[in-house]
């Protein structure tokens, strides 16, 4: 299907690798301009060469801690305008709620909640102007489902989507949208570190953990980034004009509810 967003310039934060990475190749493919952003340059262009060869798309790399003073400014610097937005950082580690202190709160709220909202604050008036926008922000699917240890993710994260949940309402007449991608479980460096702690507590065999963690996913499997990077992609085409406000989990049927 043809994403009718050939064109348009797209960037996407921390994306050398893992889940960014999937969703600046698709948008890549599907004819955008995009910023490939790491926090080292030389990550960056090795990204960007090798998007740029898959696709024949124009990639622009930045080397730049988007959660920086002065990131969000020298990322966007790299474009003339945005069409397409895709907000994602790391989240904080693993580690008991009891071993936060408020250094790492702070760090942990500025990384996965008041960044990404800097960055839509500098782009969206010029979305509605021109009428036409696509902001799509990576949280997880621990928004939905807490999981011990990421209570720190979890809670930044499900603040950014109650910040954003009344501004892509009032944004939503001018063909700008605002909406949420959940991950579960996929393949990713930051699940193999996440199941090489679980095995070092646990005194087994990172298999072992995989093997488990598999098995409390309905698909019986991790998802694939390529998966990923598909829906962020459709989330930001021109047929995706009537879907915003919205968080959309991916994770094989892991999480329970119905809503």
């Amino acid at each position: 299907m043809d994403l009718g967003i050939a064109g348009r310039t797209a960037v996407v934060c921390a994306s050398t690798r893992g889940l960014g990475r999937a969703c600046a190749e698709e948008l890549a493919r599907a004819g955008c301009t995009v910023v490939v952003n790491g926090r080292e340059q030389a990550a960056a262009d090795r990204a960007a060469a090798e998007i740029s060869a898959a696709t024949g798309a124009e990639v622009v790399p930045v080397g730049v801690d988007v959660g920086a003073p002065e990131g969000p400014e020298r990322l966007l610097a790299a474009v003339p305008q945005v069409d397409i937005l895709v907000n994602n950082n790391a989240g904080p580690p693993a580690r008991d709620f009891r071993k936060v202190d408020e250094e790492a709160l702070l760090a942990g709220v500025r990384a996965n909640m008041a960044t990404p909202i800097r960055l839509v604050q500098a782009v969206v008036d010029g979305m509605v102007e021109r009428r036409f926008g696509r902001i799509v922000n990576i949280t997880s699917g621990s928004v939905k489902m807490p999981l011990a240890g990421l209570d720190l993710s979890s809670g930044a994260r499900a603040g950014l989507t109650g910040f954003l949940a009344g501004v892509a309402r009032s944004v939503a007449h001018a063909n700008v949208t605002i909406n949420f991608l959940l991950p579960g479980s996929f393949a990713t460096d930051r699940l193999a570190s996440l199941q090489q702690r679980t095995a070092e507590q646990q005194g087994v065999s990172v298999e072992e953990v995989a093997a488990n963690g598999r098995a409390t996913i309905p698909a019986r499997r991790f998802g694939e980034p390529a998966e990923f990077g598909a829906a962020c992609a459709f989330l930001c085409s021109a047929q995706a004009g009537f879907v915003t406000g919205q968080s959309l989990l991916i994770d094989g049927g892991a999480y329970p509810g119905v809503l």
